[in-house]
């Protein structure tokens, strides 16, 4: 069932200009799913494992998208950017994040597709849209179109709605067909392992897919990391039956719509207004055109 809180974020309009966006983009909305789940992790300072051959997010970032054209052609696409130019490290003793120094040189920038893109709008606004194949890694080699971060340094990750358009000078309205969103509560630290038990206990108790480590003796920390972060696909086979998981995500956010209505409006800012974001043109508008000149070649790298 959907899960949905809060108010969809509209397309922002871009700085010094009106009615910029092609019709087809200016009139979507995008909706964070299980945003009070999110918000629990963000109010303890979200960690997300990084590996190198790459590892899943949970929670999952998850969409429901509306105000689509139905008839136009979209493709989705996500990358993640520094919120800063620091490197972190965590205090134990006060079981907090402290700034460790200047943060390294940005990894390269890669963006990931939405394996159903292009599609319709039609598809695209009936159900929720997922990015439960985009994994993270630390690998600055890595030859799998993982999304390369580096390790105690925070990202935002951001999601692009880009319109198909197969005109013949589409390069010259590019700017008009694509739009930015991101959610604050969705913020992260790259870790190698947990640093916060709150983290890896409250990992545990959502993911599905760790039932087998939530009586686990605590002191295997490893297993525990691994456990937390553990995606449909990872060994062992810890699967819960879908009825079963999605009452155990309903104990996980429990949290009243009064309690979580800072969250709420945090969620539908206005984009443009995080200055304090380092806010790089998006990586897919440096490629050749729009979706349908992409190589084979690209779309298996980017995907």
């Amino acid at each position: 069932m959907m899960n949905v809180c809060g108010l969809p974020q509209a397309c922002p309009p871009e700085e010094g200009r009106s009615c910029s966006k092609a019709p087809e983009v200016s009139s979507v909305r995008v909706q964070l799913e299980m945003q009070s789940l999110w918000s629990q992790f963000d109010q303890l300072g979200t960690e997300m494992i990084v590996t190198k051959a790459g590892r899943r997010m949970f929670p999952t970032f998850q969409v429901h998208i509306s105000g689509m054209d139905p008839a136009a052609e979209y493709v989705l696409l996500m990358d993640f950017i520094p919120v800063d130019d620091k490197r972190y490290r965590y205090a134990f003793h006060s079981s907090s994040w402290l700034v460790a120094g200047r943060g390294d040189v940005a990894a390269p920038g890669r963006v990931h597709f939405h394996p159903d893109s292009p599609a319709r709008g039609a598809q695209w606004i009936k159900q929720t849209v997922s990015f439960d194949r985009l994994k993270l890694t630390n690998n600055l080699l890595d030859d799998n179109g993982h999304m390369i971060l580096n390790s105690m340094h925070r990202y935002q990750p951001r999601l692009h709605v880009v319109l198909v358009d197969r005109s013949r000078n589409s390069q010259r309205f590019a700017h008009r067909n694509f739009c930015t969103f991101s959610f604050p509560e969705t913020r992260f630290i790259a870790v190698t392992a947990y640093q916060n038990h709150r983290i890896t206990q409250l990992k545990i108790a959502c993911n599905p897919f760790a039932k087998g480590f939530r009586t686990a003796d605590p002191e295997h920390r490893a297993d525990l990391n691994r456990a937390a972060s553990m995606g449909p696909t990872d060994p062992p086979a810890l699967g819960l039956p879908w009825g079963e998981a999605a009452s155990r995500s309903g104990e996980c956010q429990r949290h009243s719509d009064t309690h979580l209505q800072p969250a709420v409006a945090g969620s539908v800012m206005d984009v443009a207004s995080h200055t304090h974001l380092y806010t790089p043109a998006p990586v897919f508008f440096s490629l050749p055109g729009q979706w349908d000149v992409l190589t084979r070649a690209e779309r298996d790298l980017t995907g």
